[in-house]
């Protein structure tokens, strides 16, 4: 048995060990093919079976019909927050956002860079350093869409509602919770995901988009590459997509309707893994603070801080020494954080926690 130690980065983040396994042996011979999945031809049938199985199974763990389009593009997140505003910016119609941390103010900066005048931040939780998540806010009308980030990786805040938008359509960047949960997909115009969290490595990106944002695109002289339509087109084959990467979420989207049997079973586990996280911090809140406020707390990145920084420093060193590793926070906002993402393991939450007791009692 190899050494699997507690993995709590942000990501590239944890797998399914089965995933893994099953992977790994892949990546010496594919299907008794002689060659390795890393070498297979996106060409062949044998991979185009699984990027259909694959668009398949996100449309039906989603719950989506055939108005939507799975694409597993490059690029990252980062690219999708230029390529939105390029492909759906309709003149003379701002596009809306709300700010709720780093990756929010990054889709923002795209955006402005495209049409400043027209990019419109609607809610902010920036006042209170994204501690919360807005709610109650208006959304005009005459607006080409509305985009969210519905978790925040850095400061561990998450959406427990689904924004009310009217006609505009709503946009969200789920790269730190994708199919964590279920949600109505169908209110949704268009999705994107990094999928180095909750869907496999890093190196593709899933973009799920509804027919009529593909046709506001018809009409754009845009670059090949950067127009969504040709993806659609082009089922996502246009170019040559990262085999490997779009090889793996197939198998975790495998893992999530047979192994954890669906969405249901898989929000249950993670509000379980979570409960017992947040209870311990707040159970223990002489010693440790939780950094977003208890309606807004995120399911899949959990963050807190020590009484000092040096505390926190010697915290995530000895962790590690258990086997407990990634839990500094982000750079910008130093603390702990403990992602705890779909494959993430209970009984890894429960060393976490047993952890912060002995510390806290040693120090």
């Amino acid at each position: 048995m190899v050494k699997r130690v507690y993995n709590f980065y942000a990501g590239p983040a944890t797998l399914p060990l089965s995933v893994v396994e099953k992977a790994s042996k892949n990546v010496l011979e594919f299907e008794g093919l002689g060659l390795s999945i890393m070498e297979i031809s996106h060409r062949a049938k044998e991979f185009d079976n699984v990027i259909k199985e694959a668009q398949k199974d996100v449309k039906e763990l989603m719950g989506l019909g055939d108005d939507y389009h799975v694409l597993f593009l490059q690029g990252g997140a980062s690219l999708q927050f230029h390529m939105i505003p390029l492909n759906l910016m309709v003149s003379d119609k701002p596009a809306l956002y709300v700010n709720t941390g780093a990756w929010s103010k990054k889709a923002i900066k795209e955006c402005s860079i495209l049409d400043k005048e027209n990019t419109k931040v609607v809610a902010s939780s920036e006042s209170k350093n994204f501690s919360f998540i807005p709610n109650g806010f208006d959304v005009p009308q005459n607006a080409s869409y509305l985009h969210i980030t519905t978790n925040n990786t850095i400061s561990g805040t998450e959406y427990h509602y689904i924004p009310e938008a009217g006609n505009v359509p709503l946009i969200a960047d789920m790269s730190s919770d994708a199919l964590c949960r279920k949600l109505d997909f169908n209110k949704f115009a268009l999705i994107y995901a990094g999928a180095q969290k909750n869907l496999g490595p890093a190196g593709t990106t899933l973009v799920v988009i509804r027919d009529d944002m593909v046709k506001r695109c018809e009409s754009k002289n845009l670059p090949t590459l950067l127009n969504y339509k040709t993806h659609v087109d082009k089922e996502s084959l246009f170019n040559t997509p990262s085999v490997f990467a779009v090889y793996v979420v197939h198998l975790v989207l495998k893992w999530i309707k047979d192994e954890m049997g669906g969405l249901e079973n898989v929000e249950k586990y993670n509000r379980k893994k979570a409960s017992l996280l947040y209870s311990a911090i707040d159970e223990m809140g002489d010693f440790y603070n939780g950094t977003a406020e208890k309606d807004s707390r995120s399911l899949m990145n959990v963050t807190f801080r020590l009484p000092d920084e040096e505390l926190e420093k010697k915290f995530v060193a000895k962790a590690a020494e258990k086997n407990l590793i990634g839990l500094k926070g982000h750079r910008s906002v130093g603390g702990i954080r403990a992602s705890i993402y779909n494959a993430f393991p209970y009984e890894g939450v429960e060393k976490l926690v047993d952890f912060m007791k002995e510390f806290r009692k040693n120090n």
